[in-house]
């Protein structure tokens, strides 16, 4: 509800912008608990690595048309009418949201007499179960980790491309969409690249290219640098999407239904929120410090990302498992 209103950012004042972001930003993280939540119950377990590329494929290809198409919007007609166009097809989409025919199975009903949980008491419930489990808590450490350091590289990136490397704005622009095809190319490929080397060898072995892509960054040269970024960019995009569709499909899968919003709240909340803090680090070493050691920092350190996976039980994994006891 609260997308549409942005259309009006040139008569709001700039605490009302506020409210309207805040808004925006909880009904995301809703919306993300809940569609990760209901896809088990939309598709058989053995589909849910093809249904998550089939998720990232529909994002992937919208985040390659939509900048292009809002660039000739805002040209044409202006960029009021391009945020109004855009709030438009929010509503288009939770139409086709409404479109799903599919019921949910209705949560266990509660004894007669048995009061309702606290929140408190469900937060509490979400976190024992997944840092109480193996494959959640080292997927957590993963993707917390990345995010953490990627997020120290991207607080600066663009003031370091600009002022270290010299680039133009229209530069930017064509390096950071040629290196957003990786991000296509891994949700096309993810489940076929899982069918032959394993869901947890592909966990694994994407979350270290991922891990490793950064560095492409930090060594990139002042002249002919749009190669190294692009390579980057398509490198880390490509790795990072074949990893999140088969560690998203195997969180889903070894949850048990009941447990499937709290799983996703709690991870959720543990790989989000590092995400500020990488970017106060980043700001920090880059104003203390120098942009350039902001890059090596947020390079090196995200090296380690891929340890947890390694150092768990989750690259055994052949293919998606039934839900079952939970790996202590």
């Amino acid at each position: 509800i609260s997308i549409p209103l942005a259309h009006l950012a040139g008569v709001l004042s700039i605490w009302q912008l506020y409210v309207v972001g805040f808004v925006n930003g909880v009904a995301t993280v809703f919306f993300d608990v809940a569609y990760q939540a209901y896809l088990p119950s939309l598709v058989e377990r053995d589909q849910l690595v093809e249904g998550n590329a089939k998720l990232d494929t529909s994002r992937s290809g919208a985040q390659l048309v939509g900048p292009g198409l809002a660039g000739v919007l805002i040209e044409r007609l202006g960029a009021p009418i391009a945020v109004f166009v855009d709030a438009v097809s929010f509503f288009a989409s939770a139409l086709f949201l409404l479109l799903i025919r599919k019921a949910e199975p209705a949560p266990e009903p509660r004894a007669v007499g048995e009061p309702r949980p606290s929140m408190r008491r469900e937060v509490a419930e979400g976190l024992r179960y997944v840092l109480g489990h193996a494959y959640l808590r080292n997927i957590a450490a993963c993707t917390g980790t990345s995010n953490f350091f990627s997020n120290v590289i991207f607080s600066i990136l663009l003031v370091y491309l600009v002022r270290e490397l010299g680039m133009s704005p229209a530069t930017i622009g064509i390096v950071f969409g040629v290196g957003a095809l990786g991000f296509l190319v891994g949700a096309l490929s993810g489940s076929r690249i899982a069918a032959r080397l394993g869901v947890g060898r592909t966990i694994l072995a994407a979350a270290v290219v991922f891990s490793a892509g950064p560095l492409l960054l930090a060594i990139a040269p002042r002249q002919g640098a749009e190669a190294f970024l692009m390579a980057a960019m398509a490198i880390t995009g490509f790795a990072g999407t074949v990893y999140n569709i088969n560690q998203v499909s195997l969180r889903q899968a070894i949850t048990p239904q009941r447990m499937q919003g709290r799983m996703n709240a709690t991870m959720r909340f543990i790989v989000w929120g590092t995400i500020p803090l990488g970017s106060l680090a980043g700001g920090v070493i880059g104003t203390l410090a120098s942009l350039p050691a902001a890059i090596w920092v947020g390079a090196l350190g995200g090296l380690l990302a891929f340890v947890p996976i390694l150092l768990s039980p989750v690259p055994g994994i052949q293919r998606i498992p039934d839900a079952g006891p939970d790996p202590a």
